[in-house]
């Protein structure tokens, strides 16, 4: 069985180095991405700014070093998975990786030390 700090770290690392990979793939794929956002209903201007929050929010999280800012980076990925999953079952699309992203982000988060 895992102990809770090797749990931790595998939902951690995992899930916010794919965040970053992310980011970077918004930046590159900037022209598929605007097809998606059209079609969820969302601005495209949105796209920039999302990949670089999820960069920037990742690293916050990794490097933990202001308790107040990791609460918030931390409450900014929860409402972006929530919104994320409607924004997918809106366009009867099926899409495990809002509910995957949600659950490592709920295990990272109650396993840290408080």
């Amino acid at each position: 069985m895992l102990n809770r700090k090797t749990t931790h770290q595998i939902a951690t690392y995992s899930l916010f180095s794919l965040l970053i990979l992310i980011g970077v793939l918004y930046v590159i794929y900037y022209d598929v991405l605007v097809m998606y956002f059209e079609r969820y209903g969302y601005p495209v201007y949105l796209i920039y700014p999302l990949a670089a929050a999820k960069i920037i929010g990742s690293l916050v999280i990794l490097f933990n070093k202001n308790r107040v800012l990791v609460e918030l980076t931390y409450a900014g990925f929860f409402f972006n998975f929530v919104l994320a999953f409607f924004a997918h079952l809106m366009v009867r699309e099926v899409d495990p990786f809002p509910t995957i992203s949600m659950i490592l982000l709920l295990v990272s988060y109650f396993t840290r030390k408080k």
